[in-house]
């Protein structure tokens, strides 16, 4: 800011700090008049060869409000070798910092010529410093009295254009004083004194400063013009605005900047300058006040929450206890939000606005501050008490910009999403502005102490933020190779607890058994198999339920009416997802023929049905498929189209009807038969019994090289029956795999296993065939068994966490000892803890082939849950609470895999009172409501910081951030 100018005389001087502004307007008279011009050049003062003596006396006699002594001028060489020449003179170099001034060019080519002629008493006399011809004269003021002289309207601001060396040249400071000092200023004008500013690989004299508009969002007709210097900050610009609007400190202000093209910029980084923020003279930079609901006027939230009517503008409710609204598929959003912003000292850290001077829009690895303000954001309005719920779209599209993973609205993990909210803000927030080279170290036998204090320094030489002050504790990792018993040990920082729970090593598996009596009716049983079993084992489980030997079973996976997997006996259990219908069957044989056996072939049939196509003239048939397929045991003797025949119509005996002699039709079988040997027809196309066209899947070639048994001839043709007088219930057609006529698509079809399909007529089909007989099913008495699943304690599960384990063959371990990667042993312990324990409990299991949900019930402490037998650093035993924990938050899921929805319990700060968050819905509950199966993810707050927070200190509105308040204790935190 600019000190008024002080006058004496024809003297005029103002200090100032930073900023270079010149502001003193004024209707003055612009005459020759001035203190110490030549007619008293007998009087003038001589000034001291020392510059900062000469300015010193000069300040003196502006304090005192007097003229200076008056001595005479010092020779003409000594004024030219002091202003010219020396450390004081125009040769110096230029320093960022320093002020130097400007004088108009013509008065100072008459100072040289006066000084260089030699003759104190020339007519070149200068006489006083006039800088009249580089301000701006706005429009003269014509007198009424002719003896009185022309005034002009001047604003003491630079002209437009000025070029050094054409229109003026630069002084530095004690030059300029010099010159002042001997001949004077003229009345009433203002020094022009600019700063040095330090440029990119240049330092240059600011003659024109940046005059920016200054105006508030509220008022934009009402604008404040203040000149910076292109060196000055963003934050001396929000400064400067909130001192001339009158802004109280309480309230949060942020600045925009309108840009060439009428849209509005965020200046966001308010440690940059004018001149990286590319900001320009007569630019318009607006103030916007956060309102006291915690919104800014520019975020058109309102637009989004059609819910917010008018009541609710009034509306006064407790802070923090405010929903979020469900965008679609964001409730593992809003979950993880209501647990992080139920930390009480993380929210303290932003409604106190201590964020604001940690924002690290240079990091790499962040997000410009743009996680870290959008979060910010959202905690003011939950936390303003003004909202009964808020819509989190601006959160949701930055989240989305800076993570695909999360753009559009699909389900996701609650845990996943708080992973990367906390590295965002931790990388956004990082104090470290710039990340040096840590080398990790290995124990190399040191003592743990040792190693564990220069980890957790080297880590907090590159990672230093609220995050890692609130959430970040060490790991203690230690590896052994299996070969040569080397051991390494290291320190890691972790932010979370991922703990494993107890895993039952028995699943249980829903299948249907199909005898092959065809009077019983399938029977549905849940089989209890080993987890990493086969499938020769759930045989053996489902033989102690049906007394039937598993060497007589198959196992098929069938979907959509058709067989999609035929599984081998070797094959793993966990190939079969707890989704798919199994189908197991009773047969007698074997489905691969082998030339020469006497053993049963068992033939996959499927079912389909004619329909009619919906074109005008009914001319095409398409065939569907229906019902359960079948395998179904043939004995080889019997392996003809009419032997095949009826073993089908005795499998199907259960619900497809015989017709009876009525239903035949008069003839001589005889008579037909032997028409059939003249002509024995060719592969049929599937016409029907009436219309038997020749059709086949394909080439015969294709056909004869497949399957042994087709090699004798037994079935002949692809299609049956021919064309006979005898009724028939349906006609059979080998297909492939997938129930189609098609066999030779791929060469695999070529060599397969051929299927058999029963084609029915609708008539036939709605005549003979019972639907519902065919659906029906019994259930066994196993069905009922519900595998009891016992409740487990949190503690079991961290002890399972700190369990010696092989690392798996997809993650070796190089071992440095035997130059080689190996599967190690690896344990890991806990050394120190945090402030804020996050536990994610692993509910959700991912293997090659399944994945599951564990909906095992942990039992988990709502107070006192003590790690002191879990840390492994010596203990401090005088303050135990240190090592215990109070739950403060819970995320739940509830469902299964494929959808689910996620809630939180949290304890709010102030109240003390449990709160049960359903996206925007809001309830109290009590503490007995909050262990469930549903519990996901644990927020536990250690007890001594608890206390910190309801001491006076801590209650006195400052966080319990280390950015606002003392750090913790050295021991569990900083030990840098």
């Amino acid at each position: 800011m600019a000190v008024a100018p002080r006058l004496f005389g024809g003297l005029c001087f103002r200090f100032r700090d930073q900023n270079p502004e010149v502001a003193v307007e004024g209707r003055l008279p612009i005459s020759h008049s001035c203190v110490g011009c030549r007619g008293e050049r007998t009087a003038m003062a001589t000034v001291a060869a020392n510059p900062a003596a000469a300015a010193a006396a000069v300040a003196v006699a502006v304090a005192e409000n007097r003229e200076p002594q008056r001595k005479e001028l010092p020779g003409l060489d000594s004024q030219w070798r002091q202003i010219e020449n020396g450390e004081s003179g125009r040769e110096r170099p230029l320093r960022a910092g320093e002020s130097w001034f400007l004088v108009e060019k013509h008065w100072y080519k008459q100072w040289e010529a006066y000084v260089q002629g030699g003759d104190q008493d020339s007519s070149t006399f200068p006489g006083c410093i006039n800088n009249a011809a580089l301000f701006q004269v706005l429009f003269p003021s014509i007198p009424t009295d002719d003896h009185k002289p022309i005034l002009y309207e001047i604003n003491w601001r630079l002209k437009e254009g000025l070029v050094e060396g054409e229109d003026y040249v630069l002084l530095p400071a004690a030059a300029w004083h010099y010159l002042v000092s001997w001949y004077g200023l003229e009345h009433g004008q203002p020094p022009i004194e600019r700063k040095v500013i330090e440029l990119p690989n240049i330092q240059k004299v600011e003659v024109y400063p940046v005059e920016l508009l200054l105006v508030r969002h509220n008022d934009l007709g009402k604008s404040h013009t203040v000149q910076f210097s292109h060196t000055d900050s963003i934050g001396l610009v929000l400064r400067t605005a909130r001192e001339r609007f009158l802004v109280e400190p309480q309230e949060d202000t942020r600045l925009w900047a309108k840009n060439s093209e009428g849209s509005l910029d965020r200046l966001y980084d308010t440690h940059i300058t004018v001149l990286d923020a590319a900001l320009e003279t007569g630019q318009l930079i607006i103030m916007e006040t956060r309102k006291k609901d915690g919104t800014w006027p520019s975020a058109q939230l309102h637009v989004m929450n059609n819910n917010m009517s008018e009541e609710d503008e009034d509306f006064k409710g407790q802070p923090g206890i405010c929903g979020l609204t469900n965008l679609g598929n964001t409730c593992f959003m809003n979950s993880a939000l209501q647990c992080l912003s139920n930390v009480p000292q993380l929210t303290e850290y932003f409604l106190n606005n201590c964020y604001l001077e940690e924002l690290n829009f240079r990091n790499p690895l962040g997000m410009k501050g743009e996680i870290a303000e959008a979060y910010a954001d959202l905690v003011k309005q939950a936390w303003s008490g003004h909202h009964r719920s808020i819509v989190p779209h601006v959160f949701k599209n930055k989240v989305g910009h800076f993570a695909s993973q999360f753009l559009g609205y699909q389900q996701h993990d609650s845990q996943e999403l708080l992973s990367f909210l906390l590295d965002g803000l931790h990388e956004d927030l990082n104090r470290v502005k710039k990340k040096e080279y840590v080398e990790l170290c290995d124990a190399a036998g040191r003592p743990d102490q040792e190693v564990a204090q220069e980890a957790w320094q080297n880590h907090k030489r590159r990672n230093d933020s609220v995050i890692v002050d609130t959430f970040h504790g060490l790991f203690k990792s230690t590896l052994v190779c299996p070969d040569c018993g080397n051991v390494s040990v290291t320190f890691d920082p972790f932010c979370y607890l991922s703990v494993p729970l107890p895993i039952s090593h028995k699943r249980v598996l829903e299948v249907f058994f199909i005898p092959m009596d065809p009077r019983r009716k399938p029977e549905q049983h849940r089989l209890v198999v080993p987890k990493k079993g086969k499938i020769s084992d759930l045989c053996v489980a489902l033989s102690k339920h049906t007394g039937i030997s598993p060497e007589r079973m198959m196992v098929a996976d069938v979907f959509s009416h058709r067989f999609y997997k035929l599984y081998q006996l070797e094959e793993p259990l966990s190939s079969i997802l707890d989704r798919d219908d199994i189908f197991v069957y009773e047969v007698s044989g074997r489905i691969e023929a082998i030339e020469g056996s006497r053993e049963d072939i068992v033939v996959p049939v499927y079912l389909r049905e004619r329909t009619p196509a919906r074109d005008y003239n009914n001319s095409y048939y398409g065939l569907m498929l229906f019902g359960h397929p079948l395998l179904v045991s043939v004995p080889r003797d019997r392996f003809t189209w009419e032997g095949l025949y009826n073993v089908l119509m005795y499998r199907l005996s259960r619900y497809v009807t015989k017709p009876n002699s009525d239903d035949e039709d008069d003839g001589d079988e005889k008579e037909d038969d032997e028409e059939d040997k003249d002509d024995i027809p060719g592969p049929s196309t599937g016409g029907s019994l009436r219309d038997p066209e020749p059709e086949q899947a394909g080439p015969s070639s294709g056909v004869t090289n497949r399957c042994p048994f087709l090699l004798d001839n037994c079935l002949g043709t692809s299609q049956w029956p021919p064309r006979r007088r005898r009724k028939q219930l349906f006609t059979l057609q080998t297909v492939n795999s997938n129930g189609t006529s098609d066999r030779t698509t791929s060469p695999e079809e070529v060599h397969a296993q051929p299927y058999i399909a029963i084609d029915w007529e609708p008539e036939m089909k709605k005549r003979y065939y019972d639907e519902v007989e065919a659906e029906g099913y019994v259930k066994h008495d196993c069905v009922g068994y519900v595998m009891k699943k016992a409740p487990v304690r949190l503690q079991e599960c961290i002890e399972l966490f700190t369990t010696v384990e092989t690392l798996e063959k997809e993650n070796p371990w190089y071992c440095p000892s035997c130059k080689q990667h190996q599967l190690a042993t690896k344990k890991l312990d806990l050394w120190m803890l945090p402030e804020i324990l996050i536990i994610h409990l692993k509910r959700f299991s991912y293997t090659k082939f399944s994945r599951e949900k564990l909906d095992t019930l942990v039992e988990f402490p709502i107070r006192d849950l003590d790690f002191s037998e879990f840390v492994i650093q010596p203990q401090n035993e005088l303050n135990p609470e240190l090592y215990k924990y109070d739950l403060i938050a819970v995320s739940n899921h509830y469902g299964g895999m494929r959808d689910g929805h996620y809630t939180t319990f949290a304890c709010n700060k102030d109240s003390g009172q449990w709160h049960y968050f359903d996206d925007n819905s809001v309830s109290p509950v009590n503490e007995n409501q909050i262990e469930s199966k549903a519990a996901y993810v644990l927020f536990y707050q250690r007890q001594d910081v608890a206390r910190r927070l309801l001491s006076p200190a801590g209650s006195s509105g400052a966080p319990a951030s280390p950015a606002c308040s003392s750090p913790p204790s050295s021991e569990f935190m900083d030990v840098n």
